[in-house]
């Protein structure tokens, strides 16, 4: 039964070993088998590399920003509703099954410099004229990237945060109340806390999508600077094939920043486990000890 899935695996990590070995210049299909670096020091001393590492974290740490600000929000909005499964089926799976690349196209129809939203603007009176409203394509600020991802993945957060959420005792809430707590203090005092490793969770894997992906960068960016992904992508189409291994440098130093993710990904994920065991622990001592203490009582 797991024959399918080592298959699949299989695929993926010949991708990613052939990849890996190109960026050294080793390409056998080429009778090229000398280990070098001199593709890796091409691209760490390009010029527009350290513009495009920056532009990348840049729009990734607010796409995750505000995918963790607003998938929580959404969490607790539909957490305090008790909202049924339509509720759950527009406001997390439609747009969680949505494609990249049609949220990208609507916010292009949009918000682009003869979109719908300015010409509404410039209808009503409210603009100068229909491209005043600043173009969601090639802006500097990246903000239409950021739109983009923020649409995809607060359903997302939503999605890793809600099940926690709806599972948290009342009564802890009920009892921060009783004692004086309103409710927004409960919830950042209570409930935020027992979400703290699912929201990191997610915030770090918006965060690495944001950052290895290209077809939402390529479509909305500026043109300089470039994402690193794209700049990767615009490699890899040039006619030279000896010129893959430079595009896979380029992979591999995103694959890097990308792996140290993976890395506080999974230290994060094992400090839950540890903190849940010792929780677990915790709780069968006091059983033990309230036991003993009904034994001795009869």
């Amino acid at each position: 039964m797991a024959l399918p899935a080592l298959l699949l695996l299989a695929v993926f990590v010949y991708g990613v070993g052939s990849g890996i070995i190109q960026g050294f210049g080793i390409m056998p299909f080429l009778d090229r088998t000398t280990f070098t670096l001199e593709y890796y020091e091409q691209a760490l001393t390009r010029a527009d590399l350290a513009g495009s590492i920056m532009f990348s974290l840049y729009f990734s740490l607010v796409s995750a920003g505000v995918a963790v600000v607003g998938g929580v929000a959404l969490s607790a909005l539909m957490t305090r509703a008790r909202t049924g499964r339509v509720m759950r089926l527009f406001g997390i799976q439609v747009p969680i099954t949505t494609m990249h690349a049609v949220v990208a196209l609507a916010v292009i129809c949009l918000f682009s410099g003869a979109g719908l939203f300015p010409r509404v603007l410039h209808a009503a009176g409210l603009a100068p004229d229909a491209t005043w409203f600043p173009s969601v394509v090639g802006a500097p600020s990246g903000w239409g990237i950021i739109v983009v991802y923020a649409w995809k993945e607060i359903p997302f957060v939503a999605f890793m945060t809600i099940t926690i959420m709806m599972n948290i005792s009342s009564t802890l809430g009920e009892a921060a109340r009783t004692l004086g707590a309103g409710s927004l203090r409960a919830f950042f005092g209570i409930t935020l806390p027992l979400c703290r490793g699912a929201i990191l969770r997610a915030f770090l894997v918006v965060f690495a999508f944001a950052f290895g992906s290209y077809e939402i960068p390529f479509l909305l960016e500026p043109t300089v600077p470039k994402a690193l992904p794209v700049l990767a992508y615009i490699e890899f189409q040039d006619p030279d094939i000896i010129n893959r291994c430079y595009a896979m440098a380029l992979n591999g130093i995103m694959a890097g920043i990308c792996t140290l993710l993976c890395v506080a990904y999974y230290a994060v994920l094992q400090r839950d486990r540890r903190g849940g065991r010792g929780e677990h622990d915790r709780r069968r001592k006091r059983q033990s000890a309230s036991c003993r203490t009904g034994e001795e009582t009869q």
